[in-house]
């Protein structure tokens, strides 16, 4: 994990992410992204001279009315001394079951992110830190331009005056290999997604067209990626 931690700790102190008093809310799925993210910050924290406190939320959907066994990440939030939380929603049901939704990936995503807003909010928390990566952010521009229409990306650190809390993605320097790497080599425990729909979003889609791109057109993603930084687009 020392080469992700590089990475997390010169976004932390390029894009200012963390200051002493702050009370981090880490966003844990369960998958490679948030654990790394996870440990990484708990690594940081050792060394990088700012005094923070991680408090450690994963959301159960609960797909098909079941939860998920998360306890190996409970296990993992022991060793790193974290406080650990798991909300079990009914977000799974009411999207599949209930509503049926055609486009559930676009609902989830806004009802995850307000029950996280009101959990941080619930724990003390001033600051939620999730797990967006250097892929992510390329693919996040390229679907608001084919989708939307506009240029435009997710920030690496935003403030939401209504509920008083800031966002930050302390993993948006490291690419989704490195972090996929790292997480195998340090045996962190992936849970998998027990989403129906996983695998087949449009995130993914873009994914898989950046990397057969990259085959024509190696570094395209790079360049994407500096464009974005260069242009100071969203925040970057």
């Amino acid at each position: 994990m020392q080469e992700i931690m590089g990475y997390m700790r010169r976004a932390i102190t390029d894009y200012h992410m963390l200051e002493n008093g702050d009370v981090v809310a880490v966003g844990v799925s369960g998958g490679k992204d948030s654990l790394a993210l996870l440990a990484g910050l708990a690594g940081v924290r050792r060394f990088i001279g700012i005094d923070f406190t991680l408090k450690a939320v994963t959301l159960d959907n609960q797909f098909e009315g079941r939860p998920t066994d998360y306890s190996p990440i409970q296990a993992l939030c022991d060793q790193y001394g974290v406080e650990y939380t798991i909300r079990r929603t009914n977000i799974g049901q009411i999207i599949f079951q209930e509503r049926q939704e055609t486009n559930p990936c676009s609902l989830c995503a806004r009802m995850r992110r307000g029950l996280l807003h009101d959990t941080a909010k619930e724990l003390g928390c001033n600051k939620i830190a999730l797990g967006h990566h250097y892929n992510d952010a390329a693919e996040t521009f390229l679907m608001n331009l084919f989708n939307e229409g506009r240029l435009g990306c997710f920030s690496p650190v935003t403030y939401l005056s209504r509920k008083d809390l800031t966002m930050i993605r302390p993993l948006v320097l490291a690419t989704e290999r490195e972090i996929r790497n790292a997480v195998n080599r340090a045996g962190l425990p992936v849970v998998k997604s027990q989403c129906p729909v996983d695998g087949c979003t449009q995130r993914q889609w873009t994914k898989e067209f950046l990397e057969q791109l990259e085959k024509t057109h190696p570094g395209v993603t790079k360049r994407v990626f500096g464009a974005m930084r260069r242009g100071h687009l969203s925040g970057w």
